[in-house]
């Protein structure tokens, strides 16, 4: 790594642990960096020059608010808090998410023809997104979740994935943008039916466009009609095709019915073992533990989407660990789409491996901590609550 680069990433905070100068360079090992610091980046003044779709599942997220002792006991009356709802998925959150850092987005999904679609296609067009691609399926129901989050917990979901069913990627035009991000396959069943073969299909024509392809997953819900799918086949027949991968620990390990890692250094080899898989770029978050970024070779970056063209040098053989903020009240929910936005506003904006990545931990620590979008600054950092 050179050593401006080196710099810029120690003062935002990131703990690298590698930096390989070339497929099979040297490495340098480097002490860590105590804490995220809010101090400003090496993007500053950097503009946003490429435009992006944001593709895939799309919910409404119903949060009751929840005090930490609530049960489900049959036949009693549990006492909540009031209700709040807020556009949910992969097409809401990583949408609104890059909208708010200034890149221009494109949302594409399905929704119901109810009133529940109404209301969520109302919410997202009031923060200025271009929601044209966003679909009224005729005679479907809007998907939503019940997301339960007591205070200082992980969050759960009880979800229906409603006419999230339809989408099978069709009308995703990636003529019209530089990177395309899809997110959550396995809530997509049209889009793991065949073996894949319609998500195969999406990633081949956004390649064949010349754009940047992204993708990033979701747990694989035991007993579901997803859990049926062979995911291991279906990754190491899509995966190639994709240039930025961005799934949680959880989200792998319930796809490959694996054990989940249980130290840094495993988690480290599950995400070499998805950047084997033929991915560029694969970001691996893993909640309080927190994200490793790894990039494949010059090769490899050479192959991928325009948003990467000549900037191999900034990008391939990277290898960094991102520790995770302290929060004493988080708010998990959205933590990996916020980045993946992070990630992504990074490769749309043209910064460096060790950049991007820290903007990914940095936004995400702040959406953790329940910040919104418009109060982040990619030149500052998150403003201290």
């Amino acid at each position: 790594m050179r050593s401006r680069e080196l710099a810029a990433v120690e003062r935002l905070g990131v703990l690298v642990l590698v930096a390989r100068n070339g497929p099979r360079g040297t490495s340098e090992s480097f002490h860590p960096v105590p804490r995220i610091l809010r101090e400003a980046t090496v993007v500053r003044g950097r503009n946003i020059v490429h435009r992006a779709v944001v593709s895939g599942h799309i919910c409404a997220d119903l949060y009751p608010k929840l005090g930490g002792q609530e049960r489900i006991i049959p036949g009693a009356i549990v006492d909540v808090g009031p209700l709040t709802i807020f556009p949910g998925g992969c097409v809401a959150n990583t949408g609104r998410d890059l909208h708010s850092l200034g890149v221009p987005v494109q949302l594409v999904g399905d929704v119901g023809d109810d009133e529940l679609g109404s209301s969520l296609v109302h919410m997202l067009s009031e923060t200025g997104l271009d929601c044209q691609g966003v679909r009224r399926v005729s005679g479907a129901a809007t998907s939503y979740s019940l997301v339960f989050e007591p205070p200082g917990r992980d969050r759960a979901f009880w979800h229906h994935v409603g006419a999230n069913s339809s989408f099978d990627g069709a009308r995703v035009t990636p003529d019209r943008a530089d990177l395309v991000h899809l997110g959550y396959p396995p809530l997509l069943p049209a889009m793991y039916a065949a073996g894949g073969a319609a998500l195969q299909s999406l990633l081949a024509r956004i390649r064949q466009s010349g754009a940047t392809t992204s993708l990033d997953l979701s747990t694989v819900a035991a007993g579901s009609r997803a859990a049926q799918v062979d995911w291991e086949g279906l990754l190491t027949r899509t995966v190639p095709l994709v240039d930025v991968l961005s799934p949680s620990v959880d989200d792998v390990v319930s796809a490959l019915r694996i054990a989940r890692p249980e130290s840094g250094a495993g988690t480290r080899e599950l995400a070499r073992r998805l950047l084997g898989l033929g991915a560029a770029a694969v970001l691996l978050t893993d909640g309080a533990r927190g994200m490793h970024l790894l990039t494949a070779s010059t090769d490899r970056f050479c192959r991928a989407g325009r948003c990467f063209a000549e900037r191999d040098r900034d990008w391939a053989d990277r290898e960094f660990f991102l520790p995770a903020s302290a929060i004493r009240h988080p708010v998990t929910t959205g933590a990996g789409d916020a980045a993946t936005a992070g990630l992504l506003y990074g490769v749309l904006s043209a910064a460096s491996a060790g950049e991007a990545a820290s903007i990914a931990a940095r936004f995400a620590a702040f959406k953790v901590e329940g910040g919104g979008g418009p109060d982040f600054s990619v030149s500052q950092g998150a403003r201290d609550s």
